[in-house]
C-alpha cells in the first residue's frame, strides 16, 4: 500500500515513526507550514516534517485542502500531487487541517484517523484534556474511517488506555501516543487481511471536546476540590492551572495538587495552611493542597522550596 500520512505534532511524529518502522511504503507527508517558535522567533518545523525529511521523504504543506477556500492554488497544487501519487490510503493525525470532501474520497481506501478517545466520547479539539478534566477512568484510540463529520466516521479498531489519579495531561497523551501508533500498524495489517470491520457509531454517549480557552486556567475555587485537582492535571502542561495567592501581584501557575476530603467552613479561596506539606486552600467542597507551584517569572518548585520565599499575610 501507498499511504501518504498527514499530521502535525509530536502526536503524530510517533505514529509516522511506526508506520516507517513497520516498513510500510509512506512516498508522501503532510504537514502544516512552518511557524515561528523560540525567543528569536524563527520558522520552525513541525516534528511531523523533522521525521520526514530524517526519512528523506518528500513533504507537502499546504495553508489549506479547500479548492474554494483562500489558498486554492496551494490546494490545486497539493490535490494534483495526490492524484499524480494515486495513494491507497492517508493516514491522519491530528493533522490541524479540514479535509474536504475530495481528500477523503481520493485515495483506494480513504482516510483513517489516529483519534485520541474512546468514540463516540470526546469527539473534537481537546480528547486528552477533557477526559481527565471530567474524571474519566479511561480513554483510548479509535481508528476511524474519517467522513466529513467532526469525527463521525465508521469506528475501525480501539486500544483503551487507562487514567489514574495522579494523570496529567503530558503523561496521557505520551501513552495515547504509544498506543496510536500501535493501533495504526495494527488496522493496516487488519486492512491488508481483509479483516478490518467499519462500525458505525452509536448515537448514545456522543459528547464534544472543546477547543481549550486561556480562560480557562484560572481556577474557581467555589468549585469543588476534586474538579480543580483534575482541571489542574487536565492543564498541565497547557495552559497551565492558575491561582491568585495573598501577598503576590500575579498569579501563580499550578502544576500539582491533590484534592483532600476534609470539612472546611472558611470562605474559598481562604489559605488554610502554608508548609513543606502543602499549600491548603478553601474550595466549595472540600480542601485544595497545592504541590507544585511556579510564580510568574520563575521557575517551577515543589511546595517546600516554594513556601520557603512566600507566606501568606
Amino acid at each position: 500500500m501507498r499511504i501518504v500520512f498527514a499530521g502535525t505534532p509530536d502526536f503524530a511524529r510517533i505514529a509516522l515513526e511506526a508506520l516507517l518502522a513497520q516498513g510500510f511504503d509512506v512516498p508522501l507527508v503532510m504537514t502544516q507550514p512552518d511557524r515561528p517558535a523560540g525567543r528569536g522567533m524563527k520558522l520552525s518545523p513541525s516534528p511531523v516534517k523533522q521525521a520526514a525529511v530524517n526519512a528523506n521523504i518528500p513533504v507537502l504543506q499546504p495553508h489549506s485542502l479547500r479548492l474554494d477556500g483562500k489558498y486554492p492554488e496551494e490546494a490545486a497544487q497539493a490535490r494534483q500531487t495526490l492524484l499524480d501519487l494515486q495513494p491507497d490510503l492517508m493516514v491522519v493525525a491530528a493533522y490541524g487541517l479540514i479535509l474536504p470532501k475530495w481528500t477523503l474520497e481520493l485515495p483506494r481506501y480513504g482516510c483513517f484517523n489516529i483519534h485520541a478517545s474512546l468514540l463516540p466520547r470526546w469527539r473534537g479539539a481537546a480528547p486528552i484534556q477533557r477526559a481527565i478534566q471530567a474524571g474519566d477512568a479511561a480513554t483510548g484510540i479509535t481508528i476511524m474511517q474519517m467522513d466529513v463529520g467532526l469525527d463521525t466516521g465508521d469506528m475501525l479498531l480501539e486500544r483503551v488506555v487507562p487514567i489514574t489519579a495522579d494523570t496529567n495531561a503530558a503523561q496521557l497523551h505520551d501513552a495515547l501516543a504509544q498506543a496510536g501508533g500501535e493501533a495504526i500498524v495494527d488496522a493496516l495489517a487488519a486492512l491488508a487481511r481483509g479483516a478490518l470491520t467499519p462500525r458505525r457509531q452509536p448515537d448514545e454517549g456522543v459528547t464534544y471536546a472543546a477547543k481549550l480557552d486561556k480562560a480557562e486556567a484560572a481556577l474557581d475555587c467555589a468549585q469543588p476540590a476534586e474538579l480543580l485537582a483534575r482541571r489542574v492535571r487536565a492543564f498541565n502542561p497547557v495552559p497551565g492551572a492558575s491561582i491568585r495567592l495573598p501577598g503576590l501581584a500575579d498569579p501563580v501557575k499550578v502544576w500539582r495538587a491533590q484534592a483532600l476530603d476534609e470539612t472546611c467552613p472558611a470562605e474559598p479561596g481562604s489559605v488554610l495552611r502554608a508548609d513543606a506539606a502543602g499549600v491548603d486552600i478553601a474550595t466549595g467542597r472540600g480542601v485544595l493542597r497545592l504541590l507544585e507551584l511556579q510564580k510568574a517569572g520563575g521557575k517551577r518548585q515543589p511546595v517546600d522550596v516554594f513556601v520557603r520565599g512566600w507566606q501568606p499575610a
